[in-house]
């Protein structure tokens, strides 16, 4: 029996639906999604099955122009994991079409070693007349070798994607355990899972500026599992919101993210939640590295 075995990077812009992709690829959840952009902030690795090829797909950060530290440890990030991988997938969110951040994406491309697929995702949301010319746009900017139509929300056209991703695999032995889904550990799930919640349930500047950390992971005789995070804001006033009128707010975060971690852990789940403003936290060194990115500078 000949296995095959290969990463796939997924690229795009914020917003282009890469997580829900991955996740829709997987037939699981592994990495967290939101409608805002910005979501997915280091590199996550899910591990698919497909016949006898195992695809790692590299969920990478939005590519867009960094003004934070954060910043720039995310989208170096992003094309780190497009320089290590045997395939790129561009995803591009079809109803916005060829953005400038789409293009200042493509000319970087252009240039690369890696092979290069497009994905044109969230086609159930524009016209089918529309595709075709867009994706004629597209490709003329960058040497794409495939070109493949999807929508990650619904599912269309995803399993001729997976297809010819397990075909286009290396032959090689497989990195991870048949059984397993993710690199993801379960301390930064439970991070992740909590800022999901906070991504879904407060607005404007809060999302951006919030950090999950875990600083307890206890487990218990009875099976379950005690997990205490903090979460970091930047200012005093976002701590105010994100805890909301006596502490409605951050219950109700509590209480969602500790439903979601049961299911994904099959075990019940102890969640406790403390909010710190600490200004700057998006500028440290310290606090980068624990979030799994490498600073750039």
């Amino acid at each position: 029996m000949t296995t095959r075995c290969g990463t796939v990077a997924v690229l795009g812009a914020p917003n282009a639906g890469k997580s829900t992709l991955v996740n829709r690829l997987a037939g699981a959840k592994v990495t967290i999604v939101s409608p805002k952009p910005q979501t997915t902030r280091f590199r996550i690795r899910a591990v698919v099955m497909r016949g006898e090829a195992q695809i790692i797909l590299t969920d990478t950060p939005g590519i867009f122009r960094p003004r934070r530290r954060l910043d720039r440890a995310m989208v170096a990030a992003a094309w780190g994991g497009a320089q290590d991988a045997d395939l790129d997938c561009l995803v591009v969110d079809s109803r916005a079409g060829l953005t400038e951040p789409v293009r200042e994406i493509l000319a970087r491309l252009a240039s690369g070693r890696v092979p290069l697929w497009l994905v044109l995702n969230k086609i159930d949301l524009i016209p089918r007349e529309r595709l075709l010319p867009l994706a004629a746009e597209i490709t003329a900017l960058a040497p794409f070798r495939e070109t493949f139509m999807v929508s990650a929300e619904t599912g269309d056209g995803v399993d001729r994607l997976l297809d010819r991703l397990a075909e286009a695999m290396p032959e090689g032995p497989y990195l991870f355990p048949e059984d397993e889904l993710s690199d993801l550990p379960d301390r930064m799930l439970a991070a992740e899972i909590v800022r999901e919640q906070i991504l879904r349930l407060t607005h404007e500047e809060v999302p951006h500026h919030a950090s999950v950390e875990t600083e307890s992971w206890q487990e218990r005789e009875d099976g379950s599992v005690r997990v205490d995070c903090t979460v970091y804001v930047s200012r005093p006033g976002q701590k105010a919101i994100l805890i909301g009128e006596k502490g409605a707010k951050i219950k109700e975060i509590g209480r969602r993210a500790r439903a979601e971690l049961t299911a994904l852990l099959g075990r019940p789940v102890h969640l406790f939640l403390n909010v710190k403003d600490r200004p700057g936290w998006d500028e440290e060194r310290g606090r980068i590295r624990a979030l799994g990115l490498e600073d750039p500078e």
